[in-house]
This record gives structure tokens, sequence and C-alpha cells, in this order.
């Protein structure tokens, strides 16, 4: 395993049985979501370890090669993002020794759950589609699929039938509704067990949002 990313941790009150890996977006760290995890009030006996991990910085196309973290490069800021797709691959497989690792303390990937939101969604979805074993579910959040060619052919067939619960913003002006859509129907058209919700809210987080995110997590879960 290689080195892992320097991660937020939030521990659950009693010893670990479950885990969310949980992804920022473009220019954000790991704490940014940390004091959202009280608001989720889930159940104590879940016992839900948070992994908040930090992207990498690296310089971003889009914003004048400007340096940030960032889980890939950005080309264009078209509706359909056109990406770096082999910084996306290798975001990838830094979630996996995140997973990973979440086994090695313990946890099972049928109890880990994966949530991205913005840029970091597109890395959640990548990696819960093509993971080799079962994970608990996927939440993506006002984001967009960062890699939708053959995916019919590239999936994992693990994965097939994990919930995937889709959260977007009807006043989004950063991620057009058109890439979060093209998301939702591609898996919908592959059969996969997945909700779309909107929210009167624009390129951020809620806080019916939030509710509904700690009742998918603890279905997911339960």
């Amino acid at each position: 395993m290689s080195t892992l990313l320097p991660c937020e941790i939030v521990e659950p009150s009693s010893p670990a049985t479950a885990s969310v890996i949980w992804l920022h977006g473009i220019g954000d760290d790991g704490q940014g979501f940390v004091p959202i995890v009280p608001h989720l009030k889930l159940p104590a006996s879940l016992a839900v370890r948070f992994v908040f991990p930090n992207a990498p910085i690296r310089p971003v196309t889009c914003n004048s090669g400007m340096a940030m973290r960032s889980w890939y490069d950005i080309l264009e800021l078209s509706e359909i993002r056109k990406i770096n797709e082999q910084h996306l691959r290798d975001a990838s497989n830094l979630i996996i020794d995140l997973i990973k690792a979440e086994n090695e303390k313990g946890i099972p990937c049928e109890r880990i759950v994966l949530v991205g939101y913005s840029q970091g969604g597109a890395v959640a979805y990548h990696t819960a589609l093509h993971y080799p074993e079962k994970l608990a579910g996927l939440i993506a959040l006002s984001t967009y699929m960062g890699i939708t060619k053959d995916i019919a052919n590239t999936v994992s067939a693990s994965n097939r039938s994990i919930p995937v619960k889709v959260a977007y913003g009807k006043q989004d002006e950063v991620i057009a509704e058109r890439a979060a859509r093209l998301a939702y129907d591609t898996l919908k058209d592959l059969n996969y067990n997945i909700s779309w919700k909107s929210y009167q809210m624009g390129h951020e987080i809620c806080v019916s949002e939030i509710r509904d995110i700690g009742k998918w997590i603890s279905g997911m879960l339960c």
C-alpha cells in the first residue's frame, strides 16, 4: 500500500464497526465537512468512523494554473467537464488505499460508504463503480461522472446492486444539471439502484440535505 492521504478522522463513541469516506470538492480540504457529522444524527449504535481525506495540491488548468487541493486537473469548465482522466484514476487509487486501510482496522467493505461532493463526487463515483468488492453505498452530492466512456463494460459486478443516492441543487451554477443528470441516467440505464433528489439551493449543502444524508447513511449501514 502506498503512503496514505492525510485525513481528518472523526471517531464514534464506541469502537467503529462502519466507515464513511467523504471526499471534498476542489479548493477545499477534509476539514470542510467535519462540522456536518453531528448534524447527521446517526444512531450511536452504528458506530461510524468518518474519514475526510485531503486531496493532493496540484496546478489546475481552468484556474490559470493556480495550485490548490484538487483530485485531478480540470482542463475546461464546460458543462460536461474536460478533465485529466489519468489524474482521476490516480485519485481513485488513493481512495482505494483508504478503503484497504479501513479493512485493516476491522471494517469490511460492505460496511463502508463513499460520499463525494462536487469534484470529490466524481472520484467517489469512479471508485465505487469499479471497486472489486461490494461496498455499503455511494452518495453523490452536486457532482458529475468524470469518465463515462465504455462504462457498461468497465464497472465492477460486485457493486451493481449497491444503493446510489444523488443530490443536486436546483440553483447550482457550478455543476450543470445536464452533467449531474448524465451520471444519474447512465447508471439508471444500467439498472443501478439509484435515486435522485433536488434541493432549493445552489452549489452547496443545505439543512434538509444534511438530514437526508444522515438517513441515507443509516439505511445503507443498518
